[in-house]
């Protein structure tokens, strides 16, 4: 019998319960392909190719990774995706550190209209740029190449970059680089030995999404990378695994769990600290 005491946490759980089975049903709608792609990759040919789908696999196997990882060209689209992910991140990172400082910490004219600017270009739907792209990459003569693809990938994530790490430096007090500089330190010294190491929450969120972005991008290296097959990506190969009987669904399901697997380490290892960084990037500045 309920005491007095109990009835409103009895009545607040009463109110939460719709929303926790909102949410709970999210998850399980986000999550159910995952789990499928996963699985896939474990059954056996039969289990696949049966008209009776199987939540859990007959049996589990081995051979559909051995045929993604023996497959012609694995390590090498490894490597390119590899190659031009972390240097899209690194050069996004390294242009935006200097943007988001000169405009949370600097006063100069057209600074508005220049945040605008990267708000309207984080706003712009890149597949629409995919035209104009190539024709420029093939009058300059930069069709299939790797560093054709890490400029575009810079640039798609550089204006999100610059608005987190605009809102996360805003969010550091100036008083503390103001001491630095008057215990001697000049601007930039200040700020790489002050506010540079507090940065690291909005680093990684900003990575992890450049990280992503970048690893995931299909439509440009399709594109762009034509005659040149040994400079596809890793998205782009994932489509070549075909039988006589069509596509290899097992092998297809295996490289995809592989492929998945980067993005998926990197983000539960910096998990903490790109939420911090999300949330503050986000609410300050």
């Amino acid at each position: 019998m309920s005491t007095p005491q109990s009835r409103p946490a009895v009545r607040r759980a009463l109110r939460r319960l719709p929303l926790n089975a909102a949410a709970a049903l999210t998850v399980v709608v986000c999550l159910f392909p995952v789990y499928w792609m996963v699985t896939t990759a474990f059954k056996p040919s039969t289990d696949i190719q049966s008209y009776d789908p199987r939540l859990v696999p007959s049996r589990w196997t081995f051979e559909h990774f051995r045929v993604a990882v023996g497959a012609d060209g694995f390590a090498l689209f490894w490597r390119n995706s590899l190659l031009v992910t972390l240097s899209a991140v690194l050069l996004a990172l390294l242009v935006a550190l200097g943007a988001a400082y000169a405009v949370a910490r600097m006063r100069w004219r057209g600074r508005r209209q220049f945040m605008l600017a990267v708000f309207i270009a984080q706003m712009a739907p890149w597949e629409s740029l995919i035209i104009p792209i190539y024709i420029i990459s093939r009058d300059t003569g930069m069709l299939d190449r790797l560093p054709t693809l890490t400029l575009i990938y810079f640039m798609i994530t550089l204006p999100f970059t610059v608005v987190v790490l605009r809102g996360f430096i805003a969010g550091i007090p100036p008083e503390l680089e103001e001491a630095a500089q008057v215990d001697g330190c000049t601007r930039a010294g200040a700020f790489r030995k002050v506010a540079f190491p507090l940065l690291a929450p909005g680093l990684m969120a900003t990575s992890l999404f450049g990280f992503i972005t970048a690893w995931n991008e299909f439509t440009y290296a399709n594109f762009l990378i034509i005659k040149q097959q040994d400079s596809r990506t890793l998205p782009v190969w994932l489509s070549s695994f075909q039988s006589t009987f069509g596509t290899d669904w097992g092998a297809t399901m295996a490289a995809s769990t592989l492929f998945a697997l980067p993005a998926l380490i990197i983000f539960l290892a910096l998990q903490r600290h790109v939420t911090a960084g999300l949330a503050s990037g986000g609410v300050k500045g």
